[in-house]
């Protein structure tokens, strides 16, 4: 059921989400993909297209939520194996050829630093994305920052002004004070790189944003983005301790065609998909929707808890980020 619209799916946007969602919107969490790429190809994207362009993207978007003026903050989809060469030169063509892509570049930690620099330049790439696992570090979710962004990158982003997309990992994630000191200290010491922490400050637990977010208050270069979280509290405190300015919706296309969502369990998190959950109850049907309809009416939730205004909302959608990449 991945990649398919349903008519539930269809329904659910026109009664629940057509209203909120503004007429223009900017993805600043979007994966531009050739399978080609990839090593081994991962179940989602085997499962789908085997070119992710800018075209497929919009195809697909305007399927679910029609009549949008569609901008992203592309990159490749990170894998083990990935050759980031030809992954990066294809975000390139696209970024060259449709102006409502902005790219960033996927780095391993192994990169040289001048070779980072070179390709940005070359391609016109805005920012950059590290991934966990391309860390040296086993487990990879147990990966400090620096394991998989070293500190020459960052440099490289201060001295470029580039943008940094973090999927921070280890358990307990914002939470967690290795990860708030590593983002902390190297957000500080280069203040000129612009820090995007993904998935809502890695808030698929919210309480972990919940509990962590505040010991970065103050730093006046991060901001967080919506991606595939399904729960609202982590956006709420993202706002609350940062400011409405600092939140950007990030629909993770092709996260946004998976079918099922992610819930809070204790400390962690779990992924609720047709693969590990049997959706049948005796008291009613139970269909499971897309993850792009699930995390927009989470983030639907937080605005109306936190009584945001509807230029507020147009500010999440699309005024953040085009003042944060000068459109």
């Amino acid at each position: 059921m991945n990649w398919t619209i349903t008519p539930a799916d269809l329904a659910f946007f026109a009664k629940e989400l057509d209203s909120f969602l503004p007429q223009r919107v900017f993805d600043a969490h979007c994966h531009l993909y050739r399978n080609a790429d990839f090593a081994t190809v991962p179940g989602l994207a085997a499962s789908g297209p085997d070119v992710v362009d800018w075209p497929c993207f919009l195809e697909h978007m305007e399927a679910i939520a029609p009549g949008r003026k569609w901008e992203a903050l592309a990159f490749p989809f990170p894998s083990k194996g990935l050759n980031t060469v030809g992954a990066n030169e294809f975000l390139g063509a696209q970024v060259q050829a449709y102006p409502a892509v902005r790219g960033q570049m996927v780095v391993t930690p192994d990169m040289d630093p001048e070779f980072v620099r070179e390709t940005v330049r070359r391609f016109g790439f805005v920012g950059l994305k590290c991934y966990h696992l391309f860390s040296p570090v086993e487990p990879t979710f147990d990966s400090a920052v620096e394991a998989y962004l070293p500190e020459e990158h960052v440099r490289v982003a201060h001295e470029e002004g580039l943008s940094i997309t973090l999927h921070m990992v280890r358990a307990r994630a914002i939470a967690d004070p290795v990860n708030q000191e590593s983002i902390a200290r190297l957000a500080r010491k280069y203040p000129n790189s612009r820090w995007i922490l993904a998935h809502a400050a890695r808030g698929f637990n919210p309480y972990h944003t919940i509990e962590g977010i505040g010991a970065l208050a103050g730093i006046g270069n991060i901001w967080s983005d919506t991606s595939a979280v399904t729960e609202a509290g982590a956006f709420e405190a993202i706002v609350r301790t940062h400011g409405v300015e600092r939140l950007l919706y990030g629909a993770d296309f092709p996260v946004t065609h998976l079918r099922g969502r992610c819930v809070a369990i204790g400390d962690s998190f779990l992924w609720l998909t047709a693969d590990n959950t049997q959706f049948a109850a005796a008291y009613a049907p139970i269909e499971p929707l897309l993850i792009f309809l699930e995390s927009l009416r989470a983030l639907k939730t937080a605005c109306w808890n936190l009584r945001l205004s509807d230029s507020d909302v147009e500010r999440i959608f699309w005024g953040n980020a085009a003042q944060l990449f000068e459109k």
